[in-house]
């Protein structure tokens, strides 16, 4: 199987680029349809202007959805306005729609995020729900987008929730493509990793023991260091990379079990992940100094380490085998893993993770 490797076409970083968006957005187009969500347009309404000063800007508001109704209404509004090239500026559903509507209408995309929250930004994937924001398929996307920029001012801005749940998210690329790495499990492209995308892994769980904790006192603080510069580019860049062309293991698959429980459901994706690659580390026997180190990370920046933090307040083993039923379907991740995964396990490794956590 060849050896694959995804990225987006360019990647651009640092504090106050949103006003350099219009040189970066030159070699894809002149007609701009940037879709932004409310929160955005309230708060920065004048830089998206400033930024996009010398295109044909058209703002649209996105609607909260990323659903097929609301990319048909915008890649409508695309055609009808012969726009060039598609800007989505906001959290998730935004960015994944944007993706889309460029997906559908043929068009170039750059990505503008808001928050430093997941490793989406950067993937050839976007998440489609109904109207009522219930999780409908996965739409896979032939490339990556053309561009992504981050303004790191803007993130500063955001809540330190957003950023350690990103840390959350990019905790598991490294001990995912580890295991992929050891079983040459497909990646996201389907091929298998490179050496590349295995280091760029590991590189991001370095990044984060090293400066995450220093980055999230810098966004409680509202200002841009280094040391935030470097989370951002870990959970937006390294951990995208690594998770898209390094490969899923366990973690993922068991965040995916957790969501059968409702209590979970006010959780981020990025909180129930680092609990998820906690279990993983367990299913792994990795050395109980790591999986301390890993603990002790999470509790310094807020990232979940016992049931409790996740919502989950009465002990019942019957949910957590549900949970754990669930991270083991067919054709889940968990079986990427260098070993056969049984939900027996799963389980056990669930509760020890809270046990240890304590």
């Amino acid at each position: 199987m060849a050896k694959i490797l995804i990225s987006p076409g360019k990647y651009v970083q640092g504090k106050g680029v949103l006003k350099e968006l219009n040189e970066h957005v030159d070699p894809l187009g002149n007609k701009v349809l940037a879709i932004c969500d409310s929160v955005v347009l309230d708060l920065f309404e004048e830089e998206v202007k400033e930024g996009l000063a010398n295109k044909e800007l058209l703002l649209e508001n996105f609607n909260g959805e990323c659903s097929k109704q609301e990319i048909e209404r915008l890649k409508e509004l695309a055609q009808s306005e012969e726009i060039e090239v598609i800007i989505g500026i906001g959290g998730g559903k935004t960015l994944d729609t944007a993706k889309a509507v460029a997906y559908y209408s043929q068009l170039p995309v750059g990505i503008v995020p808001t928050i430093a929250a997941t490793d989406a930004p950067c993937s050839a994937l976007a998440v489609i729900y109904s109207e009522e924001g219930v999780f409908e398929e996965y739409l896979f996307l032939p490339t990556n987008p053309d561009l992504v920029l981050v303004d790191t001012e803007i993130v500063a801005q955001a809540p330190a929730r957003f950023l350690v749940s990103g840390m959350g998210d990019a905790l598991a690329t490294y001990f995912e493509a580890d295991a992929c790495a050891l079983t040459k499990a497909s990646n996201m492209p389907g091929g298998t990793q490179t050496l590349t995308a295995l280091n760029l892994a590991e590189l991001c769980y370095n990044t984060l023991m090293k400066y995450g904790v220093a980055a999230k006192k810098a966004v409680e603080a509202g200002v841009v260091t280094e040391a935030l510069e470097k989370i951002v580019e870990a959970n937006t860049l390294l951990s995208g990379l690594g998770f898209e062309s390094g490969g899923l293991a366990a973690a993922h698959a068991i965040h995916n079990g957790f969501t059968v429980l409702e209590e979970t459901h006010a959780k981020t994706h990025g909180e129930k992940v680092a609990y998820s690659t906690l279990v993983q580390l367990v299913l792994e026997d990795r050395d109980p100094e790591l999986i301390q180190d890993v603990i002790r990370f999470c509790q310094k920046v807020g990232l979940p380490t016992t049931l409790s933090d996740l919502g989950i307040e009465e002990l019942d083993e019957g949910e957590i085998l549900k949970v754990a039923e669930a991270s083991c379907a067919e054709g889940e991740t968990i079986h990427n893993m260098p070993f056969k995964v049984e939900a027996e396990m799963v389980k056990d490794a669930i509760l020890a993770v809270d046990r240890l956590g304590r």
